[in-house]
């Protein structure tokens, strides 16, 4: 015998009322029900539930909560907002203020066929543990945290916008990181490169100048526009960093007399770098890696041409300090990785033992020791028309 046929004819009526004002189908015939109720507040809170009769008892036990004023957690009240709805928000906020757009875009891809269609309060740092456990078995730890780092800003926006309550990515672990290897581009190795490039792509030499003389990002260079390049203080500003900060990189003689062969070249649109038919260049891989190959440089990548820059600099007698903030490493720990290839300030201070005076370190900025680099590069620029 049902519950229903114990009750008064009246009573059976009343509750009949109730439920078709708080249970109801979302999707007409999907045989799951929400219900739908005011809190002690009077904000309005839908449920999903499932069978509609487990909907009606919930119904009946939520409206005897309200009248004894029990208050509800906040989850409950966002409970039926997808995933997929908080990843467009965040992509919003990845375009206006990250460097980063395009490769959070290319993993957000990834991360909505997981997650897309799940109710956004109901992952679990074990949800996501698994995923890593089962889709990234061969990734490499730091490709690992870049998701689980996407992810947490997914939900972070996501309490910001007051769509969830909590960021399960939080409660998930970060892999261990090496420090990174340490790949700075050889005298003989930037000779050769040099002379292919002279050869075969004496038009890019320009971009493998600034990145040499700068140690800005790839993504960095590739996205300047003219309005924000300043020749007569002679700096970038570089909007919107990995970091999230604005940074003003200086420029030498020869990342100046580079841009203004690139400005010699330009079709007057916003970007600082374009193909032939002037449209903005999104990277290197059109030129770089043939340009190796052709100069049998082997194991080297386009960023390793910032690990070049910091190299120079450090062994050129440049403090730590100073390369951390050419380089825009937040912490000084990330700058710490090059601190071997200065032996120089090592050796005198385990000298002062033996009675040696103090030496006096100078502090050069520039990875160029050429004072006509400017001219050189110029009178480069010429034979390209």
């Amino acid at each position: 015998m049902r519950y229903d046929d114990l009750l008064e004819p009246k009573q059976q009526k009343s509750d009949s009322v109730k439920a078709k004002r708080g249970v109801y189908e979302k999707e007409p015939g999907s045989g799951i029900w929400w219900i739908r109720y005011a809190d002690t507040s009077g904000r309005i809170r839908r449920e999903k539930v499932g069978k509609k009769q487990k909907a009606i008892d919930l119904y009946s036990m939520r409206k005897t909560d309200v009248l004894y004023g029990k208050k509800f957690p906040e989850s409950m009240r966002v409970s039926n907002i997808k995933f997929e709805e908080l990843t467009k928000d965040t992509l919003e906020y990845s375009k206006t203020h990250k460097a980063s757009y395009r490769m959070d875009k290319s993993r957000m891809a990834v991360i909505v066929k997981e997650f897309g269609q799940r109710p956004a309060a109901s992952i679990t740092p074990q949800d996501i543990e698994k995923w890593f456990a089962h889709d990234f078995s061969e990734h490499s730890p730091a490709t690992v945290n870049r998701y689980r780092a996407l992810l947490s800003l997914v939900f972070r926006q996501g309490i910001r916008n007051r769509k969830v309550a909590a960021n399960p990515a939080r409660l998930v672990k970060q892999r261990p990181e090496s420090r990174g290897r340490v790949r700075w581009l050889q005298a003989d190795e930037e000779t050769r490169l040099r002379a292919v490039m002279e050869a075969h792509y004496p038009h890019r030499i320009p971009e493998l100048d600034l990145a040499l003389n700068t140690g800005i990002r790839r993504g960095e260079q590739y996205a300047m526009t003219w309005d924000s390049v300043d020749f007569e203080r002679r700096q970038l500003h570089i909007m919107h960093t990995k970091n999230g900060e604005d940074k003003y990189v200086p420029l030498n003689d020869t990342a100046m007399a580079a841009l203004r062969t690139a400005k010699q070249f330009s079709t007057g649109e916003a970007a600082v770098f374009t193909n032939r038919h002037g449209e903005a260049l999104q990277s290197s891989r059109q030129w770089f890696n043939r340009a190796l190959t052709l100069a049998k440089i082997t194991d080297f990548r386009w960023h390793d041409l910032r690990h070049t820059f910091a190299s120079k600099l450090t062994m050129l007698g440049a403090n730590l300090r100073t390369v951390q903030q050419l380089m825009g490493h937040k912490t000084l720990a990330m700058t710490v990785r090059y601190s071997h290839l200065s032996s120089a300030h090592q050796q005198d201070a385990v000298q002062l033992l033996c009675g040696a005076k103090p030496a006096v370190q100078s502090e050069p900025t520039s990875t160029t020791t050429d004072t006509n680099a400017e001219t050189a590069v110029e009178t480069k620029s010429a034979r390209i028309q």
